[in-house]
Order: C-alpha cells, then sequence, then structure tokens
C-alpha cells in the first residue's frame, strides 16, 4: 500500500504548496478528540489504543535539539490566529513519530471484550515481530534520517511532514512497515494497515471552528509560517521504536517489558 520513495515525494511536496493550504483550510473540522470542559477549555477525551512510534519529545534525547525546534515552530503556529479556540495544542512533550498505526478507539476497546488476552497477544506479536526485522538488518546498516519538509494541514489536525534523507531511509521505514502489516499473527488479531505513510509530527488538533473564520487568511499565514523553518536545522534520527499505549492523543506510555527495537545499528 506504501509509495515508492518517488511517489512519496512528489505527494508530500504538494501538500506543502499555497495552493493545498487554501484547499485544505476549507475542509478542516473540528477534532472529536478534544472537547470543552466546564470552563471552555478544550481537554483530550478517551480515545485508547495501541500504536508504534519513537520515543515521546520527553524522552527522545537523541532528537532533543530537533524538538526545541519543533516546540518554537508549535508556538509560532498558535500565534496565527487571535482564536485561542481554533488549534488545541499537544504537549510538546509527546511530540512522536509513527511508524505503524496498530489499534484505537472502538475497534481496541471491541478487541478487549472479544479476548481478554489481548494485550499480551499484541505485546507477544510485536515483540516476534521486532525479532523478525532485526533479522533483516546488517552491520553496515545505515543511520535512518529525515527532515521537516513544511507543514501540513489535515481534516482535523495539523503537523509538519517529514521527507528521507534520501532513498535508503526511506526504504528502510518502508520495509519496517511491510514487516510489521505482513504479518499473519498481527493480522489474526483484526490489525491491518488503514493509511498509506505520511511520515508527520502533530502539533495541535482543530477546536473551534468559527463561523467568521476567515479561511483565505489564515491559509496565507500558514503558506508565510511554511516559509519559515529554519533550513539549518536539525535533521529527525529514526533510531528507537517502540509499542506505546495511549489513552488520549496528550500521552504515550510503555512498560519496561513491552517490546522495543532498535532500528538503526
Amino acid at each position: 500500500m506504501d509509495d515508492n520513495y518517488q511517489t512519496y515525494l512528489n505527494r508530500v511536496a504538494r501538500m506543502t504548496l499555497p495552493e493545498a493550504y487554501r484547499s485544505q483550510v476549507q475542509r478542516i473540522q473540528e477534532s472529536s478528540k478534544f472537547q470543552p470542559d466546564a470552563t471552555g477549555s478544550r481537554k483530550a477525551v478517551p480515545f485508547p489504543g495501541y500504536t508504534l512510534i519513537t520515543p515521546p519529545a520527553v524522552e527522545a534525547t537523541e532528537n532533543s535539539a530537533f524538538y526545541a525546534q519543533l516546540q518554537s515552530y508549535q508556538q509560532q503556529l498558535l500565534q496565527l490566529s487571535a482564536d485561542s479556540n481554533l488549534i488545541v495544542p499537544v504537549p510538546s512533550t509527546s511530540f512522536h513519530l509513527t511508524l505503524a498505526d496498530l489499534i484505537w478507539d472502538s475497534a481496541y476497546r471491541h478487541a478487549l471484550e472479544e479476548n481478554p488476552q489481548f494485550e499480551q497477544d499484541l505485546s507477544s506479536c510485536i515483540a516476534n515481530i521486532f525479532e523478525d526485522y532485526k533479522k533483516s538488518l546488517t552491520a553496515d546498516s545505515q543511520p535512518i534520517y529525515w527532515q521537516v519538509l513544511g507543514l501540513m494541514v489535515m481534516p482535523r489536525a495539523i503537523g509538519v511532514c517529514l521527507v528521507p534523507q534520501d532513498e535508503n531511509c526511506y526504504e528502510q521505514v518502508i520495509k519496517f512497515r511491510r514487516t510489521v502489516y505482513q504479518t499473519s499473527q498481527l493480522m489474526a488479531l483484526g490489525i491491518e494497515q488503514h493509511y498509506h505513510f505520511t511520515a508527520h509530527i502533530t502539533l495541535g488538533y482543530f477546536g473551534e471552528i468559527s463561523p467568521e473564520l476567515d479561511r483565505t487568511a489564515l491559509s496565507t499565514k500558514l503558506s508565510e509560517l511554511n516559509q519559515q523553518w529554519p533550513l539549518n536545522s536539525p535533521d529527525f534520527f529514526i533510531d528507537r521504536v517502540e509499542m506505546r499505549k495511549f489513552e488520549d492523543m496528550t500521552s504515550y506510555q510503555r512498560q519496561p517489558d513491552w517490546p522495543s527495537l532498535v532500528i538503526s545499528q
């Protein structure tokens, strides 16, 4: 399902063009993952599941300079609109790159109902997948570096999209995803690939979208902000992938004995 290298580059490049922002801003919708509380502030609501991600920013010392730059960029993004309810920021400590979605929300709840051992079975399956992937690594496996291409506007969220340093960096990630999704044991747990891979780090979700929102002005500001990502910013190093559990879109937890993979030798 995932694109080849050149198709991926072409597709994400189109996402960061001014006309893409003009088009996407017309389609933005309120995210159901954050709802107003009694004070009117938007808080994360339950949305549980499991995923395979790079360690969150609070733990990712190898990418600390990258994440510091991204946190600053997030603050610039939040200042684009006078309406503080338009974009609900995710905690900068939770910034991460998803390598493979696993299961979430109603599908996760249903799996637990059908199989009380689901979580143990999933952990065992992911551990086996990581072992299989390790066998494909060689002593001369190259480090995997990606870099920010620009802002990415999604229907209910906004973030930055990433491009690989070179074709090898892309193919290593796609090989990992193929190892995950083509594992029969995982399929037997009801988990399958739903999306083409679009490497991105979410900065926030759309909250209250006022009828008075000037979408043309917002798309122009997004296009201008897109030009302000520093050209000399640090690359993003994909060094480790971990199975993490989330209860909502603000925190990603793991137990010490859960599967973890050092993806670059």
